[in-house]
Formats: structure tokens, sequence, C-alpha cells
């Protein structure tokens, strides 16, 4: 029974739950909490290809009055507002402020979706920040790399996620094309991109901290390390993700700077996923998202390290007490693993079938894979995180092991893993 003299909440309202929604909505079930799906006018154009979860109660259309979405999720008896994935940030916001319930600070609430004002509000609140300019204009951002920041510079959407045309440009002319594409391009929410944001590029290792948030005060449940591959074109892919133990130096740094990230964004409910870059002048801010990390696991993520965000979320809402009563540090090593992401090296390939996963189940620290297409569909070249194939877990107290398991499941990629049976 929940801890709190508070009356129980009894209904909650998920925005997009296409990404990690999916996975905390049976948590809210077991809980005994009844849940809302509301659709945005514009969700990520890979996740709402994917099953619909079950279990909602109902299901309310945002066709973009905030007011009126806020009333009928209020006669429904709504009483808490749920970011389940990048492209429901904003939208979650204005409807928990609309309907007076927990949420994050509404002073600058572009800053948790726009990159180029995320940099503002660090800047305004003395967070070290990468240097950043946005522009429609090529020739402006050529200008700045080659006065201002060098090369390489970095060009990305000014609000998009999951690497999506995240490019590492090494020349005006690769500034110049890459650009033109991503003006051309729609974002993942289907939206066109009509500015670029152009940053200074971060050298060191990447972080990422993914916490719960109760009124401001945060809680870490578990910090990773990146380990991503630049492409030939620049494209930034994720290669594969180890964690640290809590008590690890370098998380030790990359927690406090994410907490005070927390802070000048006003990220004070719910999930979030902030990634960081340890540069010679110490931490810097990638970007951070006020939703739940991506591709997660959770009963895995609670083997190895004692608790996952799924669980901490639920948690918050069903026994607030309790959740404020965990240490600041949630976590702990418990079992070491790595998390894999499958890369196509190819300009041709399917979706691998059972039987082709075999070898990789067959690895002595494999534990678990996801795929993200059905066996036999067509593949492209892996060039960021919509194309990559899928993911692998391996888990292992011999770090040797894991390095072996993660050299022979890069050969079974490069060998058959993709290949076309019917060829």
């Amino acid at each position: 029974m929940p801890s709190s003299a508070s009356a129980p909440v009894k209904r909650v309202a998920f925005v997009d739950a296409y990404a990690m929604g999916r996975l905390l909505l049976p948590v809210m079930n077991r809980l005994g909490i009844e849940c809302v799906h509301v659709e945005s006018p514009h969700p990520d154009v890979h996740l709402v290809r994917l099953p619909f979860p079950e279990g909602f109660v109902t299901r309310v259309r945002h066709d973009g009055d905030v007011a009126a979405t806020a009333a009928a999720l209020r006669e429904l008896g709504v009483e808490r507002v749920i970011s389940s994935g990048e492209s429901g940030v904003e939208l979650t916001d204005r409807l928990a402020a609309e309907l007076g319930t927990p949420g994050n600070g509404m002073s600058r609430p572009a800053s948790r979706r726009n990159k180029y004002d995320m940099v503002l509000a660090l800047r305004a609140a003395g967070v070290e920040s990468a240097a950043t300019i946005v522009s429609a204009d090529a020739e402006e951002i050529v200008k700045w790399a080659e006065e201002t920041a060098g090369y390489p510079v970095v060009l990305k959407p000014v609000a998009s996620c999951g690497t999506d045309n995240v490019v590492a440009c090494a020349s005006a002319d690769q500034v110049r094309a890459v650009h033109e594409k991503i003006m051309t391009s729609p974002d993942r929410t289907g939206l066109p991109n009509t500015t670029v944001l152009a940053q200074e590029f971060l050298d060191g290792d990447e972080y990422f901290v993914n916490a719960v948030s109760r009124d401001g005060g945060h809680h870490t449940v578990e910090i990773w390390r990146y380990h991503k591959t630049r492409l030939p074109g620049g494209n930034i892919i994720y290669d594969y993700n180890a964690p640290l133990a809590p008590d690890d130096p370098q998380a030790k740094l990359v927690e406090t700077y994410a907490h005070q990230v927390l802070d000048a964004l006003e990220v004070r409910n719910w999930a979030s996923h902030t990634e960081i870059m340890m540069t010679a002048r110490g931490p810097v801010l990638v970007e951070c998202a006020a939703r739940f990390g991506g591709g997660q696991v959770p009963e895995i993520a609670s083997r190895c390290l004692g608790t996952n965000q799924i669980e901490l979320v639920g948690l918050s809402v069903v026994d607030p007490d309790a959740f404020d009563e965990l240490p600041t540090t949630a976590y702990q090593l418990l079992e070491r693993l790595r998390y894999v992401h499958l890369v196509n090296p190819n300009d041709h390939g399917v979706a691998p079938s059972d039987e082709a996963m075999a070898a990789v189940r067959a690895l002595p620290s494999y534990v678990h894979a996801v795929t993200t297409r059905p066996a036999g569909e067509p593949l492209p070249r892996t060039v960021d995180v919509a194309t990559q194939p899928g993911y692998v877990i391996l888990i292992s107290e011999d770090p040797e092991q894991l390095d072996a398991d993660y050299r022979r499941l890069r050969e079974i990629e490069r060998d058959h893993l993709y290949a076309d049976p019917a060829s």
C-alpha cells in the first residue's frame, strides 16, 4: 500500500506510447492504475509502425487544442500525464500545466525539445554547454565553422532524435551538402526542418544518465558509456554501451553534471535521458530528453543494476514517499553487461531469420536480442538508429568473454547475418 497520506492516483495518461510507454503500461496496470492514451498529431514515424500496446482504457486524439484535450482528460479522471517518447515531450508538459498536475517547469518549455533553446537554457543557468548556432543558411554555418568552431562541426535537425541526420562535417562542402539534406528532409515526427543546428565537435568519451525525478528531486537509475562509430561519410552510429559502477569517478562527475542540466531545463517530474561528453574541459551536454531512455529491457536492467527506469516511474506515482526515500544514486552494478547495437555494413541484405540468429544465440554471454524488422525484409545500410537492425545484450562476469563475444558478433554480421537466403 502507498505510504503517502494523499489519495492514491487511479488514472494516468501517456502521450505517444509507441516507445517505452508500451513497457510502462503493464507496470501501471499491475499497480492498479488505469491508463489513457493521448495521440499527438505528429508521433515518431518509425515507432508508430510498431504494434500498438493493449491495455489502455481509452484513447484521446489531440488535434491542437490543449484546453480541449485537457478538458477531455479531466472528464476521464486523469491525474497524471507522462511522456512516453520524444514526440510527446512538449504536449505532455502543456497538458500537465493546463490540468495543474505534476509536470515540468514552463518558463522555457521549448528547451526540452529544441536543441538550441536547450543550449540557451544552460547558458542562462551557468552550466557548461557546447558552442552552438542555428541557421537556415549553410554559408552562415560554414563561416561560423571556419572562424569559430573549426572542423569537424556537427550538424543535426534542431528538434529531432535517434541520431537522425546527425553528421560530423569535415569541410565546407560537406556542411553545404548535409545542410541541404536536413533542410529538404522531414524530422522523425514527419515535420519539415526549417533550420539546422550546428555545434562544435565534442571530443572525448560519451555517457548517458537515465534518471527519474519527482518535484525536482532527481534519482539516477543508470549511467552508461556509449561507444559510437563515425562512418566515412560523417554519420555517427551506436556501436555498443556498457554501464559504469556508481562509485566510478567518471560516473560521479557525469551524474552531478546531469542533475545540473535537469535543473537548468526545469525537468522536475518523470523520466529523463541525458547524453554527456567528457571533454578536456569537463562534462558538456550533447542533449537531454525529458522522457525514457530508449531500447530498455526492464527485467535485464533490474537483474544487472538492481532497478530500472520503468519501475521507478511507477513507484513515483503510486508511492511518492517511498520514491523520495531512495538514494540519489539508486542503482548498483550487480552484473557486467554489454548492449550491442546491430549494424548492417552493406548496401543490401535482409533482416535476419531465426535460423540466422542461431549463431548469435550460441555466444556464451548471450541473453537477449531484439530485431526491428520482420525476417527477410530488405535492410538498408546502417547510417543511424532508424536503420540499425536491432540489438543484442551480452552478460558475463568475465570482461574478456564480453570482448570475445562482441568481436564474434561483428564477424557473424559481416559473414552472413544479413545475407538473403534466396540469393
